[in-house]
Formats: C-alpha cells, sequence, structure tokens
C-alpha cells in the first residue's frame, strides 16, 4: 500500500515531465499547437457567453417567480402514489437545468433531512445519475451550431424521469 500511496505522489509531475520533455525535444511544433487550441478555446468561452447569460437568466426568473414552488404542489400527488419523496421536488426541478443550483439544493437537502434518511439517499443517487441536460444542450449544441435538436430534449427528460424513478425505487429496496 505504500508503494501505491508514493507512485501517486510522483504520478502527476512525471507525465507533466514527460510532456515538457516532447514538447522540447519533439520534431513537430508542439507550442504552436498549444496556442491555437487555447485560442479557440477562447473564442469558444466568448461564443457562449450569450447561451450562459440566457440560461442564468432563465433559471434566476423560475426561482423568483416562484413557479419552483408551484410546480412542486402540482406534482406532489403524483409522486407521492409512485414514492418519490416530496423533499426531493427542489432538486428535481434544479438538477436538469443548473449544477451548481442543484449542488446548493442537494447540499441544503441533506442539512434539513440529515444524511442517512431516504430522501437523502434518494437525492444521492438522483445526483450520481442524471445530468444538466437543459445545460448540455443549450451549451453543446449551441456551440456545435446545432438549431434543430428534435428529439434531444424529450429523451434527456424521458431519461431523467427513469433516473429519478429508479433512484428512488433501489433506495427502498436497499435502505
Amino acid at each position: 500500500m505504500e508503494i501505491l500511496e508514493r507512485i501517486s505522489y510522483y504520478i502527476l509531475p512525471l507525465i507533466l515531465l514527460i510532456v515538457a520533455l516532447i514538447i522540447l525535444f519533439g520534431k513537430k511544433d508542439y507550442f504552436d499547437s498549444f496556442l491555437r487550441g487555447a485560442k479557440n478555446g477562447a473564442v469558444s468561452a466568448v461564443n457562449l457567453l450569450p447561451t450562459l447569460c440566457a440560461l442564468i437568466v432563465g433559471v434566476s426568473m423560475l426561482t423568483a417567480s416562484g413557479a419552483g414552488e408551484l410546480l412542486s404542489q402540482l406534482v406532489s400527488p403524483f409522486f407521492d402514489k409512485i414514492g418519490v419523496p416530496k423533499e426531493l421536488f427542489p432538486l428535481i426541478l434544479t438538477r436538469p437545468i443548473s449544477g451548481s443550483a442543484s449542488l446548493a439544493t442537494f447540499g441544503e437537502l441533506l442539512s434539513q433531512n440529515g444524511a442517512d434518511s431516504f430522501p437523502a439517499l434518494c437525492a444521492s443517487l438522483i445526483m450520481a445519475s442524471s445530468d444538466t441536460f437543459v445545460y448540455v444542450i443549450c451549451v453543446y449544441f449551441s456551440q456545435v451550431g446545432i438549431k434543430k435538436t428534435r428529439h434531444a430534449l424529450p429523451v434527456a427528460i424521458f431519461v431523467s424521469c427513469l433516473s429519478i424513478l429508479l433512484s428512488c425505487i433501489l433506495c427502498r429496496i436497499f435502505y
């Protein structure tokens, strides 16, 4: 075990050293390639700003308007019947849109219910098995230039619902 620990200390510096040696003594102009990649990354970041701003404004409007609470009240009876705890509603609403908002909601859920509670276990599985699909579709599709997302959003919603249901079912089985 001590050998693995010692190797883990030196692996990253060793990789950096190897990359530096390849750049210095390689036959190709690797540094120029690095600069071109950095330039393309900066251009991509600037091109993504309008999409990210629109997404942030949308999330802020959803939160400030109280639409999240209204929606959770409307859906609450249905989710009670299928076994999804009501404490998960804020997480279910924020997870598809924003990773940081869902992480904050997850932290609040843990502090209110305790880390070993059934809603916390379900939330942990939801956080691990789902993604911020609205963010992914907006950012990645806008970067590539895809305007017709066709089936991407319905499939992402279906998969997100499936991960929520399976998370709660698995927690019921193993908790």
